[in-house]
């Protein structure tokens, strides 16, 4: 398995010094490089230093997302974010999705926001050992055997809640959320969706050649909601 999945951490806990330009530069290059899940859905990731909101984080950096409403947005964002995410842990960047946090001002981007993610130097360890993720077991989140799973089961959720299903089947991975309820949905639907996103992308790392299509013959989860296929 990739070795920063393997060892990534949501660092919540940073050195203000800002980050130096030359390390910025760099992370611009890699937003330039990024992704995306669905290439027709048009999307913006700006850096700020300021958000607000429930539950926020104070970092000396933050990227935030924007993006068209369409089918798929909120899958697309936690696939490219989650590229960024394990790039910062590549480079021993501290970095954490925050799902209440709004930016201060966002005047130049003209797409709806999305949701931010905090980084920067870390005041607390950037990695862990396997042994230390909290996440369900595989046979909670997924049925039939894929290797790659294990990396989806490693991947950060809002809360920790974890509501993703997999489904693997002569070399393909069916991939679904949990249905929520009304209540629930309110709260939680979009940061699910981000959520899948970010766990296909682990799937995309561990894949050698990675294609996601929609099939309109993939199995039916009872209470899931199905998003597409990793071929």
């Amino acid at each position: 398995m990739n070795e920063i999945i393997r060892k990534r951490k949501s660092v919540r806990k940073y050195d203000m010094t800002p980050l130096d330009t030359a390390t910025l530069e760099t992370i611009l290059t890699k937003i330039d490089s990024l992704v995306p899940l669905y290439p027709d859905i048009r999307y913006s990731i700006e850096i700020t230093n300021k958000t607000k909101g429930l539950f926020n984080v104070k970092a000396p950096h933050y990227l935030v997302f924007g993006s068209e409403e369409k089918d798929g947005t909120y899958e697309n964002i936690g696939f490219i974010g989650q590229q960024l995410d394990l790039f910062f842990s590549e480079l021993g960047i501290g970095s954490c999705w925050l799902g209440a946090a709004k930016p201060t001002e966002n005047e130049e981007s003209t797409l709806p926001f999305v949701i931010c993610m905090s980084f920067g130097n870390p005041a607390e360890p950037v990695y862990r050992a396997v042994s230390d993720f909290k996440r369900k077991k595989l046979a909670d989140i997924s049925i039939g055997e894929d290797s790659r799973i294990e990396a989806a089961r490693l991947a950060p959720s809002g809360l920790n809640r974890q509501n993703w299903y997999f489904v693997a089947e002569n070399g393909v991975i069916h991939c679904y959320r949990k249905k929520l309820t009304i209540l629930t949905g309110l709260w939680f639907d979009k940061m699910e969706a981000i959520d899948l996103g970010i766990a296909i992308y682990h799937l995309a790392a561990e894949s050698e050649n990675f294609n996601f299509v929609k099939q309109a013959d993939a199995p039916v989860q009872k209470g899931y909601i199905y998003a597409g296929t990793v071929k």
